[in-house]
């Protein structure tokens, strides 16, 4: 296959889900403006907001303009959510609207949902109207601590191949190293920084694009 057979490869296609109290044009920009070209060029990124106007501070206020955006809201401890069934629901909306999607990116909220949604996907109760999820890209994310959430994203080993970026300072990364055993063969990449959307050092864009040229293999197939 030559260049040309090459340009016209679809590529793989990602919802991305941002993080809490920012909004879809906040990642897209840390995205960006972090990844190189040779990795983003690679990818179908669609950037959408959550459902929810944010009902408190955000703390990228005077970093990233308004709007801001929150998935869901959720108590001191993380174990109980409100209007966690329409996050889902709306979610299942942009697959439909947006898609058909491979897989989701997600960051901070954005991620904890993204690495929950292929196991509720499997039980059946979240995006029961969509394709089911191949791919995901897991930036800052962790697991749901609500026992009847928990148990029917985690209770089964999730089979997609993933990609979880775990960072030195970021204070979920324990969160995000017990997210990974629900995973089968998860792709690690390691960065100095806290939580927040890294770059890549020589190591973590080698995994990177070897995760990305898989998934383009698998869906040229």
């Amino acid at each position: 296959m030559g260049s040309e057979g090459d340009a016209n490869q679809r590529k793989p296609r990602f919802l991305c889900l941002h993080g809490f109290r920012t909004s879809g044009q906040i990642l897209k920009k840390q995205v960006f403006d972090k990844w190189p070209t040779q990795v983003v060029e690679k990818l179908d990124l669609v950037f959408v907001d959550a459902p929810f106007p944010c009902q408190g501070k955000s703390e990228v206020e005077g970093i990233f303009d308004p709007p801001y955006y929150e998935w869901f809201q959720f108590n001191k401890e993380f174990t109980e959510y409100q209007n966690f069934d329409k996050c889902l629901a709306y979610i299942e909306e942009c697959m439909i609207k947006h898609g058909p999607f491979d897989g989701l990116l997600g960051f901070s909220q954005g991620a904890i949902l993204s690495g929950a949604l292929p196991g509720l996907q499997e039980k059946g109760v979240a995006l029961t109207k969509v394709p089911k999820i191949k791919y995901l890209i897991i930036i800052g994310g962790a697991q749901f601590k609500n026992e009847s959430v928990a148990e029917k994203a985690y209770s089964s080993s999730t089979t997609c191949p993933s990609v979880h970026f775990l960072g030195e300072q970021d204070y979920l990364k324990k969160y995000g190293i017990e997210l990974l055993e629900s995973y089968v063969d998860p792709m690690v990449i390691h960065h100095p920084k806290g939580h927040t959307i890294p770059r890549f050092d020589e190591k973590g864009l080698e995994t990177m694009l070897s995760f990305i040229e898989k998934v383009q293999a698998e869906i040229s197939k």
